[in-house]
């Protein structure tokens, strides 16, 4: 299952009026329709990505059982793509551990790529099979292999050249290793099998 984003509304049809444009006859009454909320837009060509909806913690993840420890991890690839979008890490970075091998890879260019009026279009990760055996290890961690593959993309500078693009990866093995402690998960590292 990966993050996907759902476009829908839009502007209204021509020809629609707009609401100040009601007749003055009679006392003014509030609107019956709720005001919509600002729309997902994803980067482009143009710039930075709008209103991205923050990731939510799935209620299976809650779990300390093999279905939670894979919807966390499914969960963390969430917050990685957020981060990609929006160059936010704080929600990423709230549940990895500093010494994360991959975030320490990972992280400095997503900070550096949507800072100074640069974004990144595309390079999104797409996680194809999360798999774990939920057996603890001696130090009582939990494993959890992820097939991902990286979507092609770019990093834009702010003047909205292409500063570097990025090509859709092969398909990628990462081992997660994450620890259930105090009514939640966290993850310990994750690293690239094969790197």
């Amino acid at each position: 299952m990966s993050a996907t984003a759902c476009s829908g509304g839009g502007t209204p049809p021509p020809g629609s009026p707009p609401a100040a444009s009601q007749s003055p006859s009679g006392p003014a009454t509030p609107s019956a329709t709720p005001t919509p909320a600002a729309s997902y837009k994803p980067a482009d060509a143009t710039g930075k990505a709008q209103n991205v909806p923050v990731p939510e913690l799935p209620d299976a993840a809650k779990a300390e059982t093999k279905e939670g420890l894979e919807a966390f991890a499914r969960y963390w690839y969430a917050l990685l793509n957020y981060s990609y979008e929006t160059g936010d890490l704080s929600g990423i970075n709230s549940i990895s551990s500093p010494s994360c091998a991959l975030c320490g890879k990972v992280f400095p260019g997503i900070q550096k790529w949507n800072g100074e009026g640069r974004w990144i279009v595309g390079g999104t990760v797409t996680v194809h099979a999360v798999q774990s055996t939920f057996v603890k290890t001696p130090n009582g961690d939990f494993q959890v292999a992820i097939q991902s593959q990286q979507q092609a993309g770019s990093l834009k500078n702010a003047d909205g050249t292409d500063a570097q693009t990025i090509s859709e990866s092969a398909m990628l093995g990462d081992l997660m290793v994450a620890r259930y402690e105090k009514g939640s998960w966290a993850v310990l590292n994750v690293d690239r099998l094969g790197s």
